[in-house]
């Protein structure tokens, strides 16, 4: 007979700092070994998908652009993710406030985009988006804070409710965002003075350099600045941070609304970048979706969003790229995402616990 044994987690004391950087690396590096057993199963060769995929998302210029292209809305919903998360209040209606931001871009650019130069016009844009998307969080961060209502539910309905109102601005006949001029529902374009022109004949627009300097600055605020300070105790002991005078009320509204311009900037971003107006189809995309994903990936380090945001913007435009040029499906990519996410969590736990194997009797 064998000995009998059991196997228990441990917590650790203090995670190794090595750990910080293997297990978002091995979380990537086991989803791919698993889309690779997927696509074995599937008939495809895991080799030549892979080699496609990064051949269509970095190995060629415009495969660089157009993966940048896409990461500038997805930091910004990372970023606002990430930026909730640490301190343990859990904003899921990234995508909705993703939606009010695009709405209230859009209004901005069209209603005064004729009256105001660029210069102020762009900038005047993207603070609007950014308030329409705290507003659109106002209410559950309010009954958050003072009632402790769950942000998860509330964030989470107020999405579908965002999602039905991009459709109503756009299909109601003689709406103001929608262009009369077209015979199919399409969105009313901005004022010139409220875009901004690409980068050459790419799909990159200057807002990547919005996004990447906002999840910068953001994860300084965080490290450097006494506000910071405060999110770090609340989310550690809420009681220690009540006896030393910091109010978590007060905190947590500021972060939830935060958290909702940051995602209502992503919106802004698309309508001074490559929409310039509502674009329906924006309710399909997920973008605000994965933006959790791409928090969890980075361990809700606000700059490390910037590096999670290109890796699953390239898996995206590679996965598209892929079913142009090959019959491989298109939800490889996809898949590959959740099993990111997937393994992302699970090697959470292995930072935070140490598996011991205990043995629980004598060997007979």
């Amino acid at each position: 007979m064998g000995i009998p044994v059991r196997i228990t987690f441990e917590q650790r004391g203090d995670a190794p700092r090595r750990l910080s950087l293997l297990v978002p690396m091995g979380s990537v590096v086991a989803a791919l070994v698993f889309g690779a057993v997927f696509l074995l199963a599937t008939g495809y060769s895991p080799l030549d998908t892979y080699s496609n995929m990064l051949s269509g998302s970095f190995a060629t210029s415009r495969g660089v652009t157009d993966t940048l292209a896409l990461a500038t809305v997805l930091i910004c919903t990372g970023v606002a993710a990430a930026f909730a998360f640490q301190m343990n209040v859990y904003n899921i209606g990234g995508e909705g406030q993703l939606y009010l931001g695009l709405i209230g871009a859009a209004w901005a650019g069209i209603s005064l985009g004729e009256h105001l130069p660029s210069l102020v016009m762009v900038p005047l844009v993207l603070a609007v988006g950014a308030l329409s998307g705290a507003a659109w969080i106002f209410v559950p961060a309010w009954v958050r804070s003072r009632l402790g209502t769950s942000e998860i539910v509330s964030t989470l309905l107020l999405t579908y409710v965002g999602a039905s109102l991009v459709e109503y601005v756009i299909y109601t006949p003689g709406s103001y965002f929608r262009n009369p001029n077209t015979p199919f529902p399409q969105g009313r374009l901005v004022a010139a003075s409220a875009k901004l022109d690409p980068f050459g004949d790419s799909r990159l627009y200057p807002t990547i350099i919005v996004s990447v300097v906002v999840a910068v600055a953001l994860a300084w605020v965080v490290r450097r600045t006494e506000y910071g300070y405060r999110i770090k105790v609340i989310a550690d002991s809420p009681k220690a941070a009540q006896y030393a005078g910091i109010s978590a009320r007060r905190t947590t509204m500021s972060v939830m609304l935060v958290s909702g311009a940051l995602a209502g900037l992503g919106g802004a971003l698309l309508v001074v970048g490559p929409y310039g107006k509502i674009e329906p189809s924006i309710v399909n995309l997920g973008y605000g979706y994965a933006g959790i994903v791409i928090a969890a990936l980075a361990r809700n380090n606000l700059a490390a969003i910037v590096v999670s945001a290109v890796l699953f913007s390239g898996l995206r435009v590679g996965g598209e790229k892929l079913q142009i040029t090959t019959d491989t499906p298109i939800h490889i990519g996809v898949m590959l995402q959740g099993a990111i996410l997937l393994f992302a969590l699970g090697g959470e736990a292995f930072r935070r616990y140490r598996i011991r194997i205990v043995r629980t009797g004598v060997a007979t």
